[in-house]
């Protein structure tokens, strides 16, 4: 232990005494105490016809980092295309891991089944190139059409390369129903295990705000503490609400009493980018979600970053945006508010 102290002692006045000549040092250093990774949840099924063979399969993998001195809370990044959009900003700058790192949170970023590194199916697929690049233009919310940016877009437009890494380094998508369900279940058992800690946030975005919904309802542990779901593109709804169920984008209706589990949370928070009007269908769906769970004792918030803090030109994934240390500013104030920071 004295070991330790005196090694973090020295190491802090070498960062110091580096700061005066390196301005781009004086940030708070990130110091780890371990990293890895682990999968979880899934099956193990046999073979047809040889029942001595098995695939494990329909996991997830989690990747952790956990600070020298962490703090309660840990912060699981659950992306809906790629772990890269919360490890750089658009341009390569600094992502939430680090930025988030530095505060000394514990960062675990997931794959669900299915997705990225837990790529191990249960069930055969096929993959059909999709073509989808310039209507992700759209769909991330860069601008209009494509290729026509915002007038105050935070995507570093100048930049061809970085729109060369946000189109290539997504992974296949699942967006089916079926996907929802698999993944929440190895989430959920992710949150069950206490491998993640006691005190649990999901940052969620697009997709996934979907899948961390229904995490929490899956649950049966109260480690799962508050959802931050950057641009949810899908809702979860009580079965006594008179609404009708949808597609990979839902609604998702569940059980009274599942659904109250979302109102036990600490806190929700639905967040919106600019250029969001409140006829777009899942501003409209986050609203009466949030008036759901609060009708139920919970504490669900929808958050326009453009017109609740003043920033400008956001787009879907705004953490990865080029402000996106303003981005996180709210993320830290919202942990802040809701004791989450311990």
């Amino acid at each position: 232990m004295l070991a330790k102290i005196v090694f973090l002692a020295l190491f802090l006045l070498i960062v110091e005494g580096m700061a005066s000549d390196r301005p781009e040092s004086s940030r708070t250093p990130i110091l780890l105490d371990r990293s890895g990774g682990f999968s979880v949840g899934g099956r193990i099924i046999s073979h047809p016809r040889f029942p001595n063979r098995t695939l494990s399969c329909d996991h997830g993998y989690m990747e952790y980092f956990i600070p020298w001195n962490p703090r309660r809370t840990s912060l699981v990044m659950w992306h809906s295309a790629t772990t890269q959009a919360f490890q750089n900003r658009w341009d390569g700058g600094e992502g939430y891991k680090d930025m988030f790192l530095r505060r000394r949170y514990p960062v675990y970023l997931w794959d669900g089944p299915r997705v990225g590194r837990a790529n191990w199916a249960c069930e055969p697929y096929s993959y059909t190139p999709s073509y989808q690049d310039q209507a992700n233009f759209v769909a991330w919310n860069f601008g209009p059409s494509f290729p026509n940016f915002w007038p105050d877009s935070q995507f570093p437009t100048w930049d061809d390369e970085a729109w060369h890494q946000a189109t290539s380094s997504r992974y296949v998508e699942f967006d089916t129903v079926e996907n929802v369900h698999i993944q929440s279940l190895a989430a959920a058992v992710a949150a069950d295990s206490g491998k993640l800690g006691d005190s649990i946030v999901y940052i969620a975005n697009s997709a996934s705000g979907l899948r961390a919904q229904m995490t929490a309802v899956k649950s049966n542990t109260t480690n799962i503490k508050a959802i931050v779901a950057y641009e949810s593109y899908g809702y979860v709804y009580p079965d006594n609400a008179n609404v009708t169920a949808g597609g990979a984008f839902g609604p998702i209706v569940v059980p009274l009493e599942d659904f109250k589990k979302l109102a036990k949370l600490t806190a929700i928070q639905f967040v919106w980018g600019d250029h969001r009007d409140e006829n777009f269908p899942f501003v409209k769906q986050s609203r009466q979600a949030a008036k759901l769970i609060n009708q139920y004792g919970g504490n669900a918030q929808v958050f326009f970053l453009a017109k609740d803090a003043g920033l400008l030109g956001s787009t879907h994934s705004a953490f990865a945006d080029m402000d996106n240390d303003k981005v996180a500013a709210v993320l830290e104030d919202f942990l802040e508010k809701n004791d989450l920071d311990g």
